[in-house]
C-alpha cells in the first residue's frame, strides 16, 4: 500500500481488515501483515481528518471575517 487512498476507501479497507482478523481463519504471517497495513491506514485517516479539520477551521474563520466586514 504505497499510494494514499481517499478517506472513504481507507475506512472501507480498514473494515475489511478487521473482518479478516476477527475471523481467525488466516495464517499468523498474513495477520501481522494485515495488522501493519491497518496501522498505516489508521495513521493516514488520522492525518486526513486533521487536514479536513484545519480546512474547516480556515473556512469558518474566513467566513466570520467576511461576515464582520458586511
Amino acid at each position: 500500500m504505497s499510494e494514499k487512498l481517499p478517506f472513504k476507501q481507507s475506512m472501507q479497507r480498514l473494515e475489511e481488515i478487521i473482518g479478516m482478523l476477527e475471523k481467525n481463519e488466516i495464517e499468523l504471517e498474513e495477520a501481522i501483515s494485515l495488522f501493519e497495513e491497518g496501522l498505516k491506514l489508521v495513521n493516514s485517516c488520522d492525518s486526513q481528518l486533521k487536514n479536513f479539520e484545519n480546512k474547516v477551521e480556515e473556512l469558518l474563520k474566513t467566513y466570520q471575517e467576511d461576515s464582520s466586514n458586511v
